[in-house]
């Protein structure tokens, strides 16, 4: 009978191979696209390394797990969608950085058992960075093991968020928070990647994330690795998070509850700012 923490050692293996597998297809179609889309969202771009790495994901996950259930980001729900194995994969995480060159982007592989995430593999092509978790069994960053920061006061944090697709459409667009924190902090960063802002957290780069508009995909991974690496995930109100609300709340702990409580603070744009002089 395999115990439970041999068998997250075996998912997390096999998280490991996907996340690799479409890291190497990555790099191989990096400055070499033909095919930028949009996906019917102005900014929402596929490529044919999106596709390529994803199909390279569901070959390793239907070799190994053919059992259980996968929500990929460009293939959707596939798979027995009764099984209690949720694996969510994210092939290429900040797409439009990747097709203008930017550096900053990666492949997803996370697993939800039973709704919760238990395995998390991130896998950084530019930097050949691989990031590990799995519950019970810690966080890596190349086989090493990583920690969050011990950043304690707000106004000593480095933070990074991101802006979801409907930004244009709608005034709940985080604009309010970002340059209230910003105003805050010592920084707020916008990757462009939200398994990377997560795996930085995870690793004290980054002292806390909080971002709306997300899907499962973009973010199973990397909220075992924040906690496996000793931080704190919630929604923004600290209650329990729910990956299929679209926002979360991501720190070293330390900075939960003072930077909770700013984004239920924030003023509308325009009524704050410098501070007025004599």
């Amino acid at each position: 009978m395999i115990s439970d923490v041999n068998q997250l050692q075996i998912f997390l293996d096999v998280a490991t191979e996907a996340a690799m597998a479409a890291g190497a297809l990555l790099q191989a179609y990096w400055g070499n696209l033909h095919a930028i889309e949009e996906k019917g969202r102005p900014g929402d771009l596929v490529t044919e390394a999106d596709k390529a790495a994803e199909a390279a994901i569901l070959e390793v996950l239907r070799r190994h797990v053919p059992e259980h259930s996968i929500l990929a980001e460009e293939s959707g729900k596939l798979g027995n969608q009764e099984s209690a194995y949720l694996w969510a994969i994210d092939p290429l995480d900040g797409t439009t950085n990747y097709a203008h060159q930017y550096p900053v982007s990666a492949v997803s592989v996370g697993l939800l058992i039973n709704g919760v995430p238990q395995v998390g593999a991130i896998f950084d092509p530019s930097r050949q960075e691989l990031f590990r978790a799995a519950k019970g069994l810690g966080a890596t960053c190349n086989r090493r093991p990583i920690r969050v920061s011990k950043t304690a006061a707000l106004e000593k944090s480095l933070l990074v968020t991101g802006f979801a697709y409907d930004r244009r459409q709608t005034t709940d667009n985080n604009y309010a928070e970002f340059c209230y924190l910003t105003h805050l902090t010592q920084g707020v960063r916008r990757g462009g990647s939200a398994a990377l802002d997560l795996a930085y957290v995870a690793s004290g780069r980054l002292d806390g994330y909080w971002e709306r508009g997300l899907s499962p995909w973009d973010i199973a991974a990397g909220i075992v690795l924040v906690e496996e690496a000793g931080g704190l995930v919630t929604a923004y109100d600290r209650s329990p998070m729910d990956i299929n609300t679209g926002r979360i709340l991501a720190t070293n702990g330390q900075l939960h509850p003072s930077l909770s409580q700013a984004l239920q603070e924030v003023p509308p744009l325009g009524t704050w700012g410098v501070e007025s002089r004599e």
